[in-house]
């Protein structure tokens, strides 16, 4: 989640999924494998897993595929092969990018990573090149069926940093530290569904052009996300 249109992001990552639900599928199975080989099996006593199976579900994976995941992690010493990295660099028009992966193949990722950001006019920075543009939140979306007022005051007092209806969802933002109150404050308080649940980073500038440019910056954006190492990405374009 790129973190300055929040909405458009939102139904843009539902677009994709719609669209290649395996291939997300696949990359949501891989986080969770990691995170479960990392340390327990049991989400409750492992916060990496408890946020890859937030995640997950926000996306509407379904909760036997999740399982199945944990429990290939737990039987199997694949999961161990796989590296996070992180790509930093620029797209047109001094976008600034993050790019996270996950990979048992650093050689080859940074190769794809590169390709991508060569054939859109772009270019890889330095590690800090560009990550401090963008701050670490929480970022929550509920369905806006529930009362507002109730679950504005549940999000506050929680320690949320924000509340917001856009259209027909809440959107709260948290800072690192408080997200998981916030989340487990909202659960108790009977809410079933999230759109979106998870730890994102957010810019804290951003950078505007005009139609022809942010079109030839969501085609760096496509490219990424269709790596199959690459799991997330965040840019700071002021999407209009």
């Amino acid at each position: 989640m790129s973190g300055h249109s929040k909405w458009a992001t939102i139904h843009r990552k539902k677009g994709l999924l719609d669209a290649a639900r395996g291939k997300m599928f696949q990359k949501l199975t891989k986080e969770i494998m990691v995170a479960a080989k990392s340390g327990s099996p049991d989400p409750n006593q492992n916060a990496a897993l408890r946020l890859a199976v937030d995640k997950a579900k926000a996306q509407n994976m379904p909760k036997d595929n999740i399982q199945k995941a944990i429990d290939k992690a737990v039987g199997s010493a694949d999961a161990a092969n796989y590296e996070n990295l992180r790509y930093e660099g620029y797209g047109h028009g001094g976008v600034a990018f993050m790019v996270d992966c996950l990979t048992d193949n650093r050689n080859r990722t940074a190769s794809a990573v590169r390709s991508a950001f060569t054939k859109a006019g772009g270019n890889l920075g330095t590690d800090g090149s560009v990550s401090y543009m963008f701050e670490r939140r929480g970022s929550i979306v509920i369905p806006s069926e529930y009362d507002e007022d109730t679950m504005m005051m549940v999000a506050l007092d929680a320690g949320a940093l924000d509340f917001e209806k856009v259209e027909d969802s809440y959107m709260i933002t948290t800072d690192q530290n408080s997200f998981t109150a916030v989340r487990d404050a909202l659960e108790e308080n009977d809410v079933k569904e999230f759109l979106e649940c998870e730890l994102t980073y957010v810019p804290n500038m951003e950078v505007e052009l005009d139609e022809e440019g942010q079109e030839k910056v969501m085609k760096l954006v496509d490219a990424l996300e269709d790596l199959d190492d690459v799991q997330d990405v965040y840019y700071n374009l002021k999407e209009k």
